[in-house]
């Protein structure tokens, strides 16, 4: 870790990126499915179904849907039988998934085989399960968030079971020529406003769109993957790389 990590556009301490990320997500939690369609234009429903596709759940896996509070990525497996672990480091975000799980019917708790799913706070640089405690891992739309990435990394493979596999959903940068700027023009100029309309917060999701600028390309963080001990390692671009499926084996 250096002495700063960027906070969107801004460079700051450690500890003060993740306090002012938790504080986004406390603002943003209700409002969950708003954000994404505004920096998505709802494309992100779709991206999720092809990543869940990608991670093949199977009923008796043990998976750890990390920062996935709200349960988008959690109620798209859960249908294969898997047992998913759905953790955040943001209560209230965990609070929306819970109450949408009761509204889904879907039971909480349980042991593998039933297809259920048991809700936990964590945090991602630091998780507190065993070694090789899962089959799979996966993240989507949060590593950008998280303060020292190549720790979570390394989490992620320490937790994962002798051939496990990660899946890694997040925002990249589209090199569909033409594209990039259009897609710079909406989300500088319209996300903030939307979310100013939507939710009375345009901080939050101007933050969000700096993060993706600020995320590795694509070749650098499949590096990173590869550096925290993954192998076979694999970038599927959407859009030209506006978003990218990342994925690794560990061995």
């Amino acid at each position: 870790m250096t002495d700063t990590v960027s906070f969107g556009y801004e460079d700051v301490a450690p500890e003060e990126k993740t306090r002012r990320v938790g504080e986004v997500f406390s603002s943003v939690a209700s409002k969950y499915d708003l954000m994404n369609d505004a920096m998505s234009g709802g494309l992100h429903r779709l991206w999720k179904d092809k990543f869940v596709r990608r991670v093949k759940p199977r009923a008796g896996e043990h998976i750890l849907d990390m920062a996935g509070g709200t349960g988008d990525i959690a109620f798209r497996m859960v249908k294969s039988g898997a047992s998913i672990t759905v953790a955040d480091i943001n209560p209230e975000m965990l609070a929306v998934g819970i109450e949408r799980a009761a509204e889904r019917g879907i039971a909480s708790g349980g042991e593998p085989d039933t297809g259920s799913l048991v809700w936990s706070e964590a945090n991602a640089e630091q998780l507190q399960w065993p070694d090789k405690f899962f089959d799979a891992y996966t993240i989507a739309f949060g590593i950008r968030n998280v303060t020292d990435i190549p720790r979570a990394l390394r989490e992620a493979h320490r937790v994962l079971k002798r051939g496990g596999r990660l899946f890694v959903l997040e925002f990249s940068t589209t090199q569909w020529p033409g594209f990039s700027e259009v897609y710079d023009a909406y989300s500088h100029h319209l996300v903030p406003k939307l979310g100013q309309l939507l939710t009375g917060d345009a901080d939050s999701y101007r933050y969000l769109i700096e993060s993706i600028r600020r995320f590795p390309p694509m070749p650098e963080f499949e590096r990173m993957i590869r550096e925290a001990g993954f192998t076979q390692t694999k970038v599927e671009p959407l859009l030209g790389g506006l978003v990218a499926i990342h994925s690794g084996w560990k061995i």
